[in-house]
């Protein structure tokens, strides 16, 4: 009859390093689902930071124009003219 000391378990044990840590496991996939959209708010401010300057520019060339220059200007002296003709 064998003793107890001779039988082994029905399950090979694995080495250390090849066991599967299901802590960290599930550390890991709880701070990839709670921080999934961090980096896009840095996206989107860099994209709508863009998207302003070419804005901006866009302005400055039209409004620097000659044309727009001397609507603006006959605007503005319209508007100031208060005398009567």
């Amino acid at each position: 009859m064998p003793t107890s000391a001779s039988t082994h378990s029905p399950v090979p044990s694995r080495p250390r390093s090849a066991r599967i840590t299901w802590p960290r496991f599930s550390k890991w996939v709880h701070y990839a689902t709670v921080n999934r959209e961090r980096g896009m708010s840095t996206a989107e401010y860099a994209v709508g930071t863009i998207a302003a300057c070419a804005f901006a520019a866009l302005l400055f060339k039209v409004v620097s124009s000659p044309e727009v220059q001397e609507m603006l200007t006959a605007l503005i002296n319209r508007a100031l003219n208060t005398t009567k003709e």
